[in-house]
């Protein structure tokens, strides 16, 4: 705050007294460190919720191969049981339409492979309806994911 010192005695015509000022020009840090802190916790705590994907227990097998090139994954959640859906990479997808959502994201493609990824609690018949829909839509191959066991 701007200190103002008195006047001599005297006559003061258009005169001012002289001012003196002692300004602060420091930023005060302690609030914008404890925004900041509030702003880190809020996105530690948001930032696992946002994570998408659909959690499937894949059955494990003794011989597996390694995939190396860009595929096509057709996931079978345990949920399907309820509501016919798939997920067709991340995009669900009813099973009444998984045959024409195939053949479309097929167009460019010239292997009509797909890697079906079913959940272990998924019924052999529900997975053997998808691979049915799926060869409606144009697919020559169906792959199934699954983990490799542990050797013993």
């Amino acid at each position: 705050m701007p200190k103002v010192m008195a006047m001599p005695d005297g006559p003061s015509r258009g005169r001012r007294g002289r001012r003196v000022s002692t300004t602060l020009a420091e930023i005060n840090v302690v609030p914008m460190v404890d925004v900041m802190l509030v702003l880190l916790i809020i996105f530690m705590v948001a930032a696992p919720l946002l994570q998408r994907g659909v959690e499937v227990n894949l059955p494990v097998a003794r011989q597996t191969q390694k995939m190396s090139e860009e595929r096509v994954y057709i996931t079978v959640p345990l949920s399907y049981q309820k509501d016919s859906r798939v997920f067709l990479d991340e995009e669900a997808v009813s099973l009444d339409f998984l045959a024409e959502r195939i053949r479309q994201a097929m167009i460019s493609k010239d292997q009509k492979e797909v890697f079906l990824r079913p959940d272990g609690g998924v019924r052999m018949q529900e997975v053997l309806d998808v691979m049915d829909r799926l060869k409606e839509g144009g697919i020559e191959r169906v792959g199934i994911v699954a983990l490799q066991r542990a050797p013993r």
